[in-house]
């Protein structure tokens, strides 16, 4: 017999999907910036970095003071850092955004998706062990899905542009790395510092490419109010539900609940951007979505590194 969720679960449950939900509409907000206002890839990556950055740091000095600074204590953990800025976080904010530019946000958002399958076949080899059934039908799914979703069922083209694709496929790709290489470092300081911390150094590393002040185009209400919302309800707000939503509910449940971000950005790309998108590619989505729930549900002592650490979008 089954009990009735608690109040806690609940609200665990309503934090993940506001935070899943925010991420969806930040993602399409920038597809919005890309198509109506022509705003610079880099630019707005180096933008949400910095402020993002900044008001996550400030926040765990709220609550945590000295902590903060500790991470700079140990060289080793000073240059994990450094390196997870550079080629997590800014790797990943970095080819979602050029997969957004170059094809929407609906689709670079379920490209990315692909990155569970990809740590789970990195676990795998690095385990040095024949995977699973589940996982070899979650990496049937995932090239299925993608399949249909960048030629739509036709084997003689493509739907999206080849870069489309390639950022997509990168974005999974750093995704995997964000996700793994700092588990350490989250363990031992917690994702808050380490994330605000990657935030900031990332947005530092990237200006020295593209500067904050050096904006090419027109600044209207409409783009500062887009640019604050991916970078306080897309980032800043969206983080600490999820973070918070773990308190509650288990990592894996929250990896689950969190696909209800490319669904959402995909019902708001056909509503509001009026992005066509065929049953194809909604049978494309549904495909690679079903290999996060497959891959969510596995015994603990077999769960993959990072699925109880509460990896985050960001």
């Amino acid at each position: 017999m089954s009990h009735p969720p608690t109040r806690s679960r609940i609200k665990g449950i309503i934090l993940v999907l506001a935070a899943a939900g925010l991420w969806g509409i930040s993602g399409t907000v920038v597809q919005y910036l890309f198509e109506r206002h022509s705003v610079n890839t880099a630019w707005l990556v180096d933008v949400r970095l910095l402020l993002a950055g900044a008001l996550l740091l400030g926040f765990a000095f709220f609550k945590e003071k000295r902590r903060v600074w500790g991470v700079w204590s140990s060289k080793r953990d000073a240059v994990s850092l450094l390196l997870f800025s550079i080629f997590g976080m800014v790797a990943v904010q970095y080819t979602f955004f050029s997969a957004i530019e170059h094809s929407n946000a609906a689709t670079a958002t379920v490209l990315q998706c692909l990155s569970p399958v990809l740590i789970s076949c990195y676990l795998a080899i690095r385990g040095k062990r024949w995977p699973t059934i589940k996982e070899l039908v979650a990496v049937c799914l995932s090239f299925a899905g993608t399949y249909l979703l960048v030629t739509h069922g036709q084997t003689n083209s493509l739907s999206i542009s080849w870069p489309a694709f390639l950022w997509g496929i990168g974005s999974a790709v750093a995704l995997v790395i964000y996700t793994l290489q700092p588990q350490r470092l989250l363990a031992r300081w917690g994702s808050t510092v380490v994330v605000g911390w990657g935030m900031l150094l990332g947005g530092i590393a990237i200006s020295f490419v593209h500067p904050p002040w050096s904006f090419q185009g027109e600044w209207s209400l409409p783009l500062v109010g887009s640019v604050l919302f991916v970078v306080l309800f897309g980032t800043l707000i969206s983080f600490c539900c999820y973070l918070e939503s773990l308190t509650y509910i288990s990592a894996s449940e929250t990896s689950v609940l969190a696909t209800f971000e490319p669904l959402t950005a995909a019902f708001l790309s056909v509503a509001w951007l009026q992005l066509a998108f065929g049953w194809e590619e909604w049978l494309g989505t549904v495909c690679i979505l079903s290999t996060i729930f497959m891959l969510a549900f596995v015994p603990k002592k077999k769960r993959p590194l990072g699925r109880e650490t509460g990896s985050v979008q960001a």
